[in-house]
């Protein structure tokens, strides 16, 4: 089996690169715009005194509320937290279900995708369908199907128990 092919670096500032993206993945271009300022503004948040390794990350609910998390280190490595589990824990516990995109922001190009951690926290609670827009530290990006980022993935459904998706 071939090795799946990196996914294409776009720029937000290109028009048709966000109007393309926005179309396949069924977001409008003002949902994107505020995708990108708000995860921008959540790795400006992260606590990481001991990598610099800053990440943001901003979940779009069906319902059009905008949650955001970013890492939170610490002393003890096995204990920090990532970004996108701030991001979910918070959406969680504060009653939201159902999610159309989830956006993570890094300093790095090409950017950083999620952990293997985290991308079986948002296997939990979206569908395989579901967009993951990853921005660099210049806003350019790329984006993947959770499906794509992890593929044969283990989920609630092979428990019998229903997708909170």
């Amino acid at each position: 089996m071939a090795p799946a092919a990196a996914p294409a670096m776009l720029s937000s500032s290109n028009p048709e690169h966000v109007r393309e993206t926005c179309q396949t993945y069924g977001i409008s271009e003002g949902e994107f715009g505020e995708l990108l300022a708000r995860v921008t503004a959540a790795k400006a948040t992260a606590y990481c005194p001991y990598s610099k390794f800053r990440v943001g990350a901003v979940l779009l609910t069906r319902g059009g509320v905008f949650v955001s998390g970013a890492n939170v280190e610490n002393a003890s490595y096995p204990v920090t937290t990532c970004a996108e589990r701030v991001a979910f824990g918070k959406a969680i516990t504060d009653g939201h279900r159902g999610f159309r995109a989830i956006a993570v922001a890094t300093d790095i190009s090409p950017p950083a995708s999620p952990c293997g951690m985290c991308r079986q926290c948002i296997r939990e609670f979206c569908d395989l369908e579901t967009p993951i827009i990853m921005f660099d530290g210049d806003s350019n990006f790329s984006v993947m199907r959770l499906e794509e980022l992890l593929p044969l993935s283990f989920g609630p459904e092979a428990l019998g128990v229903q997708s909170q998706a």
